[in-house]
């Protein structure tokens, strides 16, 4: 049994920083913000929101 919670879970942060490298970052097509929210659309889908300048799209 490790001493603390970080040596049990200290392989899981090396995986997410390996995953996050390989991530696609969103961008506004209107303002090229990269503050996107991701929101739920009307009819279930998913739809997309930029908190910089207001655009939405899906």
């Amino acid at each position: 049994m490790p001493a603390s919670i970080l040596g049990e879970v200290g392989h899981l942060s090396e995986a997410a920083l390996r995953r996050d490298k390989k991530a696609t970052r969103l961008s506004c097509p209107s303002c090229g913000s990269a503050f996107v929210a991701q929101v739920l659309g009307d009819n279930g889908g998913i739809s997309y929101v930029c908190t910089a300048c207001g655009h939405s799209w899906s």
